[in-house]
């Protein structure tokens, strides 16, 4: 996809990889529209001359409000990439399961209800995308984080299922699978951690270059071990 003067919706776009991708969109011609939950973010994004929706995407309405906001806008590329983590291991504590319900919707429920939203909008441009950034664990789960890797596993089934129904189409459904990187999220954990920047770079290349799935960093090494034995795949990152 050539990117310059589309219009991109990128969602979770005032942090992380999502600001790294919004602002790497930017630098090749595209106009950003950013969608994310902090008010702070949201006014330091528009600071730094991008279009910022405040947006909760963790319920209906806020899905729904980030639409009426948009206002019809014509949009070529939609990129779901907000997502939380939610602790969920009973050899911890006992789960909050109000903050697994969250999760559940920000990382499967949003994106599946925005790609419904803006499907006839995608399918009216000559030249259009979808990506939604999942994981490597949506390839193999990590034992403290099953809701995390539940969502991420569903949003790649349905990436999969949605590429399929639309192949014929002027759509493209693109998956990213990132690794650990450092973000806000990631920062209570140890161990190697690729840079936001880094991960936005090989997420934008893999849309230039019309890729189906970006494996990023080392999530490229899972997918060749999992490709061989996926059961020594899931013995790894489970104690991961």
């Amino acid at each position: 996809m050539d990117l310059k003067a589309k219009t991109a919706l990128v969602t979770g776009g005032t942090d992380g990889i999502g600001a790294e991708i919004a602002r790497q969109l930017k630098a090749k011609g595209a106009h950003v529209i950013v969608a994310g939950r902090n008010g702070e973010r949201v006014k330091a994004a528009r600071t730094a001359g991008f279009e910022a929706i405040q947006a909760d995407l963790t319920s209906v309405a806020g899905v729904d409000a980030l639409v009426e906001a948009l206002g019809g806008r014509a949009i070529d590329l939609l990129i779901n990439n907000a997502g939380m983590g939610a602790d969920y291991d009973f050899r911890v504590a006992q789960p909050d399961l109000a903050e697994s319900d969250a999760a559940i919707f920000l990382n499967l429920n949003a994106p599946i209800r925005l790609t419904a939203a803006l499907m006839a909008m995608l399918r009216s441009r000559s030249e259009a995308a979808i990506v939604n950034v999942t994981s490597g664990l949506a390839i193999a789960p990590r034992a403290g984080a099953p809701v995390y890797c539940a969502t991420k596993a569903g949003l790649r089934s349905f990436t999969q299922a949605l590429r399929y129904q639309l192949k014929d189409t002027n759509v493209r459904v693109i998956e990213a699978l990132p690794p650990v990187v450092e973000t806000r999220m990631t920062e209570a954990r140890g161990g190697r951690k690729m840079s936001p920047a880094e991960c936005a770079r090989q997420i934008v290349a893999g849309i230039e270059n019309d890729r189906a799935e970006i494996s990023v960093g080392l999530t490229k090494v899972l997918q060749a071990v999992n490709s061989v034995s996926p059961a020594l795949a899931r013995r790894v990152m489970l104690k991961f």
